[in-house]
């Protein structure tokens, strides 16, 4: 993802000079491309991640619109004050790239794991949160970051993820504010996804023959209501799945928006949930990604597909 993040970035700077890149300190094999076509538009800050929030504040007061990018827990959990009252408060173009999402960084251990970020960002005003799928969803989300105007927060893989849409002949050219994008149409079982699940639920449906459907979430804050609506009344139950805290995370904003709804009438009634997520705990262990994703209790089970 990271490398499909550099690649539409630079061919959004191409068309817009106010594109800006802040680093700090890493990304190389990643970034040189953007360094060597745009050498005004590039900072190294160094290893001064809230330093780095504050840098781009004042760069898109002045009318630049800002991407920073680091390892996933440096620029959301160290920034947080930062993002708050820097960017947010003054709502300036500040995209946040979080590389490495979730138990990406699974070797280094829990001060590289970023499993509690969006939790913590989806209540600040002003911030939109986005989590692709793929690569194909990084590129769209790119495109949508460098027009939207105002805070984004990014998280996305490390690199070598599939493009899962191609699987299944979909094309993605670009996305709106909120979108949800269909993968696999099934019965009255849906499994929602966001961020790098995405290919591991679409296997195990289909490894498994499942009739179930299956929806990719980019957005996890805002999300488009009428559009939700309309997936809400066709299934008897959904099974959210994600790479975080289930405290605060993406199925607590699914439970929360059905809620909603539901409050206003909007719907008569609602599907079974199922949440899929990281218990409340820290594992200190170093091993694969997908060694600690078995470990912290993000699998699906063929159990949750049975009415």
């Amino acid at each position: 993802m990271r490398t499909a993040f550099i690649k539409e970035l630079i061919e959004e700077a191409k068309k817009n000079k106010n594109i800006f890149l802040i680093v700090a300190d890493l990304g190389f094999s990643v970034v040189e491309p953007f360094i060597e076509l745009f050498p005004d538009r590039f900072l190294n800050v160094g290893i001064a991640e809230q330093n780095m929030a504050g840098i781009a504040s004042g760069l898109a007061t002045e009318g630049y619109n800002v991407y920073i990018y680091s390892i996933g827990n440096f620029p959301t959990l160290r920034c947080m004050e930062q993002i708050r009252y820097d960017i947010c408060y003054h709502n300036v173009n500040v995209k946040i790239i979080a590389v490495g999402g979730g138990y990406a960084y699974a070797s280094l251990g829990a001060s590289h794991h970023a499993t509690e970020e969006i939790g913590m960002l989806r209540t600040i005003p002003n911030l939109t949160v986005c989590a692709p799928g793929d690569p194909e969803e990084m590129r769209a989300i790119t495109k949508f970051t460098s027009a939207h105007n105002g805070p984004c927060y990014i998280r996305i893989g490390k690199a070598g993820e599939p493009e899962v849409h191609k699987k299944y002949d979909k094309s993605i050219a670009e996305v709106k504010s909120g979108d949800i994008l269909n993968v696999i149409n099934g019965t009255d079982i849906a499994v929602f996804s966001t961020g790098s699940m995405l290919d591991y639920s679409a296997n195990f449906i289909s490894n498994n023959s499942l009739k179930a459907s299956l929806y990719s979430f980019p957005f996890i804050k805002p999300l488009n209501k009428n559009q939700f609506t309309d997936i809400l009344k066709k299934y008897k139950r959904i099974i959210t799945i994600e790479e975080h805290q289930l405290n605060g995370g993406f199925g607590s904003t699914i439970l929360e928006l059905i809620n909603d709804l539901k409050e206003t009438k909007t719907i008569s009634s609602y599907p079974e949930i199922k949440r899929v997520g990281i218990n409340n705990a820290f594992y200190s262990i170093a091993g694969t990604q997908d060694y600690l994703r078995k470990l912290a209790g993000i699998e699906l089970q063929l159990n949750y597909f049975e009415l």
